[in-house]
């Protein structure tokens, strides 16, 4: 019997604003070529993505879910990115 891969790229809940919206992070924890194709594939303009991450809003939620995205808390999903080595945060200055 042939066992399905686990889904590498993950979502978390839309809950972060910025520009009068809510905004979910895609990611994955397996590679960004992964990431860019899925992203393709939901329509998602390059322009949203970020360091390690897609910014998604509300309203694409459902459809990143539909199409295979595993829905993960926050917490979840930099836990993943990071144990991946995919992790890339903003430099801070100061």
């Amino acid at each position: 019997m042939c066992q399905a891969a686990r889904v590498a790229v993950m979502i978390d809940r839309p809950v972060w604003p910025g520009r009068g919206r809510r905004w979910s992070h895609l990611c994955s924890d397996r590679d960004l070529a992964e990431l860019h194709e899925f992203a393709a594939r939901l329509g998602v303009p390059e322009r949203g993505f970020h360091r390690d991450h897609y910014d998604l809003p509300a309203e694409r939620y459902a459809d990143a879910v539909a199409l295979g995205a595993e829905p993960v808390t926050s917490r979840e999903l930099v836990r993943r990115l990071t144990a991946a080595g995919l992790r890339r945060p903003k430099h801070r200055t100061g």
